[in-house]
């Protein structure tokens, strides 16, 4: 089979035949999804840990709330390896990838407030969705498809940060 020519935005594009290899990511496509992959981790395991160490007002609805952040991280960052495998790439979850990699500050030790841990998560929250803006439009551009899950984490992880950032502050005035 003959792989045939498809008109795209920027010009022809060659597409493989039926029964051909599909669509892999290019170096800078896995790259861009890498760097998303460490940030969801390191998010999934600094949220937990706030959680562990969480003291103070309203500790349980915040103790609860960490749980669903470090669920969605987690969820979220099983999505973007495998979609990165389907492309043939190779994520690297490792603890020593994400720690040299990660955009995210270090989380600190001990026992938090809850009004810490607001701040803090919230930090990481937008942080994490910042690496993604910033590797969207890359990303789009030669895979829309993945662009699509890549906006549904952004969706999730803002909500997060907002549902957080509400529960730490006083209303304007």
């Amino acid at each position: 089979m003959t792989a045939i020519d498809q008109p795209t935005p920027t010009g022809n594009r060659r597409l493989p035949a039926s029964g051909t290899v599909g669509f892999s990511a290019s170096p800078a496509l896995a790259r861009n999804l890498q760097l998303i992959l460490v940030d969801l981790i390191e998010l999934h395991l600094q949220a937990k840990q706030a959680h562990w160490n969480l003291v103070g007002t309203d500790f349980r609805s915040l103790h609860l709330q960490l749980d669903d952040i470090t669920d969605a991280a987690r969820e979220a960052s099983d999505t973007i390896a495998e979609r990165l495998r389907a492309l043939r790439g190779t994520p690297d979850g490792r603890s020593d990838t994400v720690a040299a990699t990660t955009t995210l500050a270090a989380f600190p030790a001990g026992e938090l407030s809850t009004a810490e841990v607001i701040e803090l998560v919230t930090n990481r929250l937008h942080a994490a969705v910042s690496t993604m803006r910033v590797a969207h439009d890359a990303i789009d551009a030669e895979d829309p498809s993945t662009s699509d899950l890549v906006h549904g984490v952004i969706d999730t992880l803002e909500k997060h940060a907002w549902m957080l950032d509400a529960a730490g502050r006083t209303p304007r005035r």
